[in-house]
């Protein structure tokens, strides 16, 4: 397979909110697209909230990284936060995701960033066994946290 990885422009943001009903189905949801304009804003707008690195297979988009910085880190250093990790169910089980992860720390290290976090849900063995296999750890110190606004 011949992946490139590269950052989402706002031209793909038509591609990210179809993207993100399939993530929300693959979570039990609807497989409703997001609203595009929400995207854009989100993404590249004033004020972006994150940075997605988008896994291409030709014109074919296979998966997605979705990443934030977090600050601080430990002191003033600065981590970046793995939001989503998602790859199409096509291209499932074919180094997709070791590629996307691999391009998440290349931004980590780019921007000086000292460690990447994230969280995976308990009942999400795919991906359990993908951070398993790239021997990362789980860190049992934190318990997350979700309130609404």
């Amino acid at each position: 397979m011949a992946l490139k990885i590269e950052r989402a422009t706002d031209g793909d943001a038509e591609r990210i909110a179809a993207m993100l009903g399939e993530i929300e189905h693959y979570y039990g949801g609807a497989a409703e697209a997001a609203d595009v304009t929400q995207v854009r804003r989100a993404l590249f707008g004033p004020q972006p909230a994150a940075t997605v690195l988008l896994a291409r297979e030709g014109e074919e988009v296979a998966g997605l990284a979705s990443v934030s910085f977090l600050w601080p880190a430990a002191g003033a250093e600065t981590s970046l936060y793995l939001k989503e990790l998602f790859v199409r169910e096509p291209y499932r089980r074919r180094g997709v995701a070791r590629e996307l992860m691999s391009a998440v720390q290349a931004e980590a290290r780019a921007a000086g960033c000292t460690r990447v976090e994230w969280t995976a849900d308990r009942d999400n063995p795919p991906a359990l066994a993908l951070y398993d296999a790239l021997g990362v750890e789980p860190n049992g110190g934190k318990i997350f946290y979700r309130s609404q606004v």
